[in-house]
């Protein structure tokens, strides 16, 4: 057994650890820290979870870290690291769900969260934790970085092709939509039933965030500076994640060449699945668990091909990743905590 601290335990990531921590048979959760709900009961915060025996919620600085294993950080961009940078020593292991280890290069990091990182020496070791990739790196980590929702999404629907040199890295589009939780737990009034209901609309068009981090992965794999067109929306459901993604085929890439590819680079992923052929994948298959389902189609221009991904943006796309991570990092079964099926309808 190990024992688990989440830090940041009052937003929906928090919460979603909860649920999941909560049915893994080696992980005792033993601390929960939330700054501005320290005091309260768990269940008041969520009363979904009142019925369990959970460590009620302080500060950081309260918790006594003795026999602490592990501490999922389930912070906001910017607070995680000085958190993370006093604390790490008192643990084995820190997976860190924030934005605030992701981007290796610090320059880029200011340029794209408007603001310096702080722990240059700390950013350099962390593992960058997508976990199909990710393996042999996690095996021996401390800090794991757990990447972003529409970067996990995106990923998981484009390293294949570009691992393989099937399709053009300098030519691909994506087109992304979430659920509002994606935007976290706040009292917005962009974010209410009456601004979000019965409409949708793109954000942070050209500029998001998690552009920076999909062009690292992709140009790391590739060795080709890579740079993504990329655009999220926002949609009335609460959870939940698609990611359509254009790409051009390198010449003599067949359609099923690609589909061959996929089928053989995820065969025996537990977590990871391609459809059939024709079958679209569609967030209400996956809802509240940590699965990732890709279609692949040949686009009605010649030579060219889309890739759709769906995953649950708070399961795959952060707590489960984050626990599926550390699950490789102790060399347990990956699923252990994860086996909960997609809820439908």
């Amino acid at each position: 057994m190990k024992n688990a601290v989440i830090l940041g335990a009052s937003g929906y990531t928090g919460a979603e650890a909860v649920r999941l921590i909560m049915s893994h048979p080696k992980l005792e959760l033993v601390g929960l820290t939330g700054h501005s709900k320290a005091g309260q009961a768990y269940g008041e915060i969520y009363p979904n979870y009142r019925h369990l025996d959970l460590p009620g919620v302080v500060t950081a600085d309260e918790i006594d870290w003795t026999g602490v294993d592990v501490a999922f950080a389930c912070l906001p961009h910017g607070a995680s690291q000085e958190t993370i940078a006093g604390v790490i020593d008192n643990v084995e292991t820190i997976i860190d769900l924030s934005a605030d280890f992701r981007l290796k290069d610090p320059a880029l990091y200011e340029a794209t969260y408007g603001r310096p990182h702080g722990f240059h020496d700390l950013l350099g070791t962390a593992v960058y934790g997508l976990t199909e990739y990710a393996r042999e790196e996690l095996k021996d980590a401390k800090l794991v970085a757990c990447p972003g929702c529409y970067p996990t999404c995106s990923l998981l629907a484009l390293l294949p092709a570009v691992d393989a040199d099937m399709i053009d890295v300098t030519d691909i589009v994506i087109d992304a939509k979430s659920g509002v939780t994606g935007a976290g737990r706040k009292a917005l009034a962009s974010l209410s039933f009456s601004e979000v209901s019965d409409g949708a609309h793109a954000y942070a068009v050209g500029t998001h965030r998690h552009a920076p981090e999909i062009d690292q992965m992709l140009t790391y794999v590739s060795g080709i500076e890579t740079e993504v067109s990329f655009t999220p929306h926002l949609i009335p459901m609460n959870r939940g994640m698609i990611a359509t993604c254009y790409v051009k085929l390198a010449d003599g890439v067949s359609i099923d060449d690609l589909r061959d590819a996929y089928v053989t680079r995820y065969a025996g992923e537990a977590f990871v699945h391609v459809e059939a052929p024709g079958v679209v994948p569609q967030t209400r298959h996956i809802r509240a668990s940590n699965h990732c389902r890709i279609g692949i189609f040949a686009d009605r221009r010649k030579g060219r091909a889309i890739i759709i991904s769906v995953i649950d943006n708070l399961t795959k796309g952060s707590s489960g990743q984050a626990l599926q991570n550390y699950n490789v990092i102790q060399g347990w079964d990956e699923m252990l905590g994860l086996t909960a099926q997609p809820v439908f309808p």
